[in-house]
């Protein structure tokens, strides 16, 4: 991609990338700062999805930020955010690979997994509607229209309710086979808001319909990955480094179902801030994860 410095071969290979001047104004005034005056901000841990269908070509819901956010505001995300406490509630029902072997997976305890699986499902219905949940272990539920679901995602952004509350009084389980895990990004050192997430994908279910009624984003809706990259070069959108990556990734992408299905090792990725050439850039690993 143009504004993209890569070097090296093999396991020392990495790749800069190009960051908008908001997020170069910080990373150059971290620099400067002598290393022990540096303050480096706790990350917050967190999950994304990226809610894929085929029409026929692939397509993945990507929203653009609202401007008013405080992290990266206007740029092209996923839906996703911050682990909730009550993500770790226990009485969540489960559906497909248990706590323990998403722990394993995600390289967590079962308390932190349990609570990072919970928030990509949370989140992903939050922010556009659409629920991984069914009310059998190899069932989703296929219609959200009616107005019940409007109101219980409002009564989740609002914390008046659990997602564990949501599924209980539905008498649905969660479906935790439906998500993938694809990346694991940690916001750079000199940010002064900080994530540890974890990128999952998931085929759209049949039936649902993904909205953009989200109070976090401006515009949200359906692309491919290949629109996403061009209008990327062409500077009509932002996309920070892990939101790059991943939708590289998903324009190789040849087999949906076998990538979704396929678990390929996910490094954790921090990527620090370095200059040259008279830019900034945000130097991260190079990792091809595409089987």
């Amino acid at each position: 991609m143009p504004g993209d410095v890569g070097a090296g071969r093999g396991a020392s290979a990495y790749r800069d990338f190009a960051v908008p001047e908001a997020v170069a104004r910080h990373s150059r005034a971290w620099l400067a700062a002598p290393p022990e005056e540096r303050h480096v901000a706790a990350p917050r841990p967190s999950a994304t999805v990226m809610l894929l269908r085929e029409e026929p070509r692939l397509e993945v819901f990507v929203l653009r930020r609202a401007a008013g956010m405080a992290f990266a505001a206007g740029m092209i995300a996923f839906p996703g955010g911050g682990v909730d406490p009550r993500d770790a509630d226990a009485e969540v029902p489960w559906a497909g690979p248990d706590v323990s072997a998403w722990a394993q997976q995600l390289g967590t305890d079962e308390d932190a997994a349990r609570e990072l699986v919970t928030a990509a499902a949370r989140e992903v219905f939050e922010e556009c509607g659409v629920l991984l949940a069914g009310r059998s272990p190899d069932t989703v539920v296929d219609d959200l229209r009616d107005e019940v679901w409007r109101r219980e995602r409002a009564g989740l952004l609002s914390r008046a309710h659990s997602f564990a509350q949501v599924l209980a009084r539905h008498g649905l389980v969660l479906r935790t086979d439906l998500l993938s895990l694809r990346g694991h990004w940690v916001t750079p050192e000199c940010e002064p808001r900080r994530y540890d997430t974890r990128f999952l994908a998931a085929r759209m279910p049949t039936g649902q319909v993904a909205d953009d009624e989200s109070t976090e984003a401006a515009v949200a809706g359906w692309r491919t990955p290949a629109e996403i990259l061009q209008a990327q070069q062409e500077g009509r959108d932002v996309l920070l480094p892990p939101t790059q990556v991943m939708v590289e990734e998903l324009a190789r992408v040849a087999d949906l179902d076998g990538w979704l299905r396929h678990r390929a090792p996910v490094p954790k990725v921090l990527p620090v801030p370095v200059e040259h050439g008279g830019r900034l850039w945000m130097r991260a690993p190079s990792h091809e994860a595409v089987p």
